[in-house]
């Protein structure tokens, strides 16, 4: 029988070799652990800040015929991430496509990336189990947030989101986080209105910055945040809780 991504499709996988991935955090999961495999990646790619393989355009709108160019036995994609006609054209094409489910929760992120390299790779990455080692713990609630992650419009984490799992393992709770939405698009009379304890300005995918604190949310303290430690599930789970816990101590102390 054949294995299935995280979706429930069967996959062909055989130690790949040829790996496209369209997904920033996967992709250094990858690079990391088989490098050799990495054929290609997105222009959101960044990291590792060393990373050089032929690029394929952007996550949501990747140039199929590239990435088809590039002859891969496998690409690697996410249900939140990447757009279902460019997977189902992949695989028309007679592609391996595997795409991950967008996780909820820090651990729901491991235990994907844990089976992915299990499974294509018979790996069991350092990396993958420090982080496990170093996320275990939840700290009581000690603070409520509010995680903008675009403006104009204004773009909150919402519900079951990866960021809000994150910041609850670190005692801060999301004042979105019974939003039905997973990430509502508020005004910022209604963002004011919240009166959270923190507001939580990361630096991306909208780069916010010292200016934008005090202009938007006056009397509120505020921290600026490493993006991808709030919100990518790769190697940079084994940094983030320290990255994160220095910031928000800093903006709380």
């Amino acid at each position: 029988m054949l294995p299935v991504d995280d979706l429930g499709e069967p996959v062909v996988l055989d130690r790949p070799q040829r790996v496209v991935s369209l997904v920033p955090s996967i992709t250094e999961a990858v690079a990391v652990s088989v490098p050799e495999a990495l054929t290609g990646a997105t222009d959101y790619c960044t990291h590792p800040s060393d990373l050089d393989v032929p690029r394929v355009g952007g996550s949501k709108y990747p140039d199929v015929d590239k990435i088809l160019e590039l002859t891969p036995d496998l690409v690697i994609a996410n249900s939140e991430e990447n757009r279902a006609e460019d997977v189902d054209r992949l695989r028309a094409n007679g592609i391996q496509v595997w795409v991950t489910e967008a996780p909820a929760t820090v651990p729901m992120a491991l235990k994907s990336l844990r089976r992915l390299f299990a499974t294509a790779w018979d790996l069991e990455p350092d990396w993958l189990k420090q982080a496990e080692n170093l996320w275990r713990e939840t700290k009581p609630q000690k603070l409520t947030a509010l995680i903008p992650v675009w403006r104009r419009p204004w773009v909150v984490v919402g519900r079951d989101t990866f960021a809000t799992d994150v910041l609850r393992r670190l005692g801060v709770e999301n004042v979105y986080a019974s939003h039905e939405e997973r990430y509502p698009r508020p005004s910022l009379e209604e963002l004011n209105d919240r009166r959270p304890d923190l507001v939580i300005l990361p630096d991306e995918p909208y780069v916010f910055t010292h200016d934008d604190g005090p202009e938007s949310f006056p009397g509120l303290p505020y921290v600026l945040v490493n993006g991808r430690h709030l919100t990518w599930y790769g190697p940079s789970l084994t940094e983030a809780r320290t990255s994160l816990e220095r910031a928000l101590n800093y903006g709380h102390g």
